[in-house]
């Protein structure tokens, strides 16, 4: 299973990151605001929190102990994928796990994660966000869809 899980977690990571650097080089230089469509926009941001912009702080702390946080979640993610009983399960976590590093690398390189997918209706804009963070929701969805779902099926 390790393998299942390994390669979207690299996939996801690369893509992740070459997404960002395309933007940073080439889209958003200079940055400002691309209307693609009436709902989405391409915006450059540096989150230097969690998600949404939670914990976001000028503190000298706030990178270091996100990267630490961030390599924690990483590692148990790994210990998990070792145990995955099954190839759902283990892509899942291995779409989770390769989101997670993706943004790990942005707060080495950029001390905050790179933002620019841009979503809004009506005047409302929902944060804005990245392949890491699409991957990250998509894994654990998938992941909450086996424990409610498949596991109850399975358990009958």
């Amino acid at each position: 299973m390790l393998r299942d899980g390994l390669i979207p977690a690299v996939a996801v990571a690369l893509a992740d990151q070459a997404s960002k650097w395309w933007i940073l080089l080439d889209v958003m230089n200079p940055p400002r605001i691309l209307e693609m469509t009436p709902f989405f926009n391409i915006v450059l941001t540096f989150n230097r929190g969690v998600s949404f912009g939670l914990l976001d702080s000028d503190s000298p702390w706030s990178q270091p102990l996100l990267i630490v946080l961030a390599m924690a979640i990483s590692t148990f993610l790994v210990l998990w994928l070792h145990k995955a009983e099954s190839v759902f399960v283990a892509r899942a976590i291995g779409l989770t796990l390769g989101g997670a590093l993706g943004n790990v690398i942005d707060r080495f390189v950029h001390s905050g994660v790179v933002d620019f997918l841009d979503f809004h209706a009506f005047g409302a804009h929902w944060p804005a966000f990245n392949v890491a963070d699409a991957a990250i929701t998509s894994g654990v969805a998938l992941l909450l869809f086996d424990a409610l779902i498949v596991g109850r099926t399975n358990h009958r």
